[in-house]
């Protein structure tokens, strides 16, 4: 209990910053806010006001300004928003002393005419660093990667290359890893801090790095890149061109961020919402986000009553056949659905290849074959018990059954098709896939209970 009262006491009093800004007093300010971690500071300028960022600005050099904007999380469209409200060269200042990689992130951001003003007051080196990683495919390794690491020659000594390490440390994003090239800067190898440490400083970096490095393309899909680091447990990966030239690093601390994101935007897609909403967004920025993929799904649900009007004499006939609807399309829909996350996790964390997609559709045909047949024995039993029509529950039953399996079939085969097609799968998303399977099921019901309303 001591421990927690002492971690909070350490907190970031957000008030007594408030006040001391208000007082104007910069160097009270700016020892209690600089002793907090970044981190803290971001989350303290994220929930400040136009007025109090104006302070921050004044009271806050532009490279402690840098820690904050590498720490922030705020959406990527208030990123313009609050660059405008700075003055140009303090924001140019800003995105010179952060990573290039994040500095990159920020830029992506901006309007074209911010990013050329920024880069023209930029200094001519961090502007030709950022430059370089501007052209790379959105979403790719090149466009992740940072330029701030240390590579030494091969034929290097010891001796020399912790020298090169001592000078290059200040301004690297990890020094943990130090990677090898050759006289044409392909990677060669690589060694660890600790690998220096202790080898004798005489000895040739050829004798002592690991020469079986694994890199990436710059060309890579971040999603990918992210699945290798977590396979291989790196801190790290190098970045080469298709010639083996190092390029770059991927960093952990960059990949955290790529599977939030990747998670955030498969999670929207599968939620039928075009961006992930926030709290702090307005009702009105929420609908509009909302809206387009409500509209497309309300098409797709007059598709599913313009089906149900062609089977109105049938519902006509025998009324109790619209009571059970529900429960079928109900019942198709989340069967479906379970069908789909399995599928999507699959193809996202790479356990489904190709040679076994075929084993996964003949798995989820089975499962939706037993999950089927059970739940329609069940409903016969219960329709019978309820409602004294056995003829109806084995209707409904023999409904439910046969929906159960398509649907668990469409589930998974689907997002399998898109993939194949190259394009995301988390668009098969589940409102779209329960859709289809309300048209699917109320055309397997209707069309079974058309064919023996003579025996009803």
């Amino acid at each position: 209990m001591m421990e927690e009262t002492k971690i909070r006491d350490e907190e970031l009093n957000e008030e007594l910053m408030q006040e001391l800004l208000e007082k104007g007093d910069v160097e009270a300010f700016r020892e209690e806010f600089l002793s907090h971690h970044p981190y803290d500071q971001a989350s303290f300028y994220e929930k400040a006001d136009g007025e109090t960022r104006q302070l921050l600005y004044q009271y806050l050099s532009p490279k402690e300004m840098a820690d904050i904007f590498e720490a922030i999380e705020v959406d990527d469209d208030e990123y313009e928003d609050l660059f405008k409200e700075m003055d140009t060269r303090y924001a140019s200042d800003i995105l010179s002393y952060m990573y290039t990689d994040d500095a990159v992130d920020v830029l992506n951001e901006l309007n074209k005419d911010q990013v050329a003003s920024y880069l023209t007051i930029m200094d001519k080196e961090s502007a030709q660093q950022i430059k370089d990683l501007l052209h790379y495919e959105e979403y790719t390794a090149g466009s992740i990667m940072t330029t701030e690491f240390v590579a030494i020659p091969k034929n290097s000594t010891v001796r020399s290359a912790m020298n090169i390490l001592r000078n290059a440390a200040p301004n690297a994003e990890t020094i943990y890893y130090v990677f090898v090239i050759d006289e044409e800067r392909k990677l060669s190898g690589i060694v660890t801090l600790r690998d220096l440490i202790i080898a004798d400083e005489d000895t040739l970096i050829e004798a002592i790095m690991n020469d079986r490095v694994v890199s990436v393309q710059v060309s890579e899909d971040q999603e990918e890149v992210a699945r290798m680091i977590k396979d291989y447990d790196f801190l790290a990966l190098p970045v080469v061109d298709f010639q083996d030239h190092l390029l770059g690093i991927i960093t952990v601390d960059d990949i955290i961020d790529v599977l939030d994101e990747e998670a955030s935007d498969d999670y929207s897609k599968l939620a039928a919402v075009s961006d992930m909403d926030t709290f702090d967004r307005g009702p009105l920025t929420a609908a509009k986000k909302r809206l387009p993929w409500l509209i497309l799904l309300t098409f797709l649900g007059m598709l599913t009553a313009n089906l149900m009007g062609m089977f109105e004499a049938t519902l006509d006939q025998v009324a109790l056949l619209a009571v059970f609807i529900p429960l079928i399309a109900g019942m198709a829909g989340n069967s479906g659905t379970q069908a789909l996350a399995v599928a999507v996790r699959g193809i996202a964390t790479g356990d489904i290849e190709e040679e076994s997609k075929i084993k996964l559709l003949f798995r989820e045909a089975g499962t939706g074959l037993i999950t089927g047949v059970i739940c329609g024995i069940v409903v016969v039993g219960l329709v019978y018990f309820w409602k004294s029509e056995l003829l109806i529950g084995m209707l409904v039953g023999t409904a439910v059954a046969s929906s159960i399996f398509v649907a668990t079939l469409a589930g998974s085969f689907i997002p399998l098709l898109i993939h194949r097609m190259k394009i995301d799968p988390a668009v098969a998303s589940g409102p779209f896939i329960t859709t289809l399977n309300d048209i699917i099921s109320i055309l397997i019901y209707l069309g079974l209970a058309t064919t023996f309303l003579t025996n009803l």
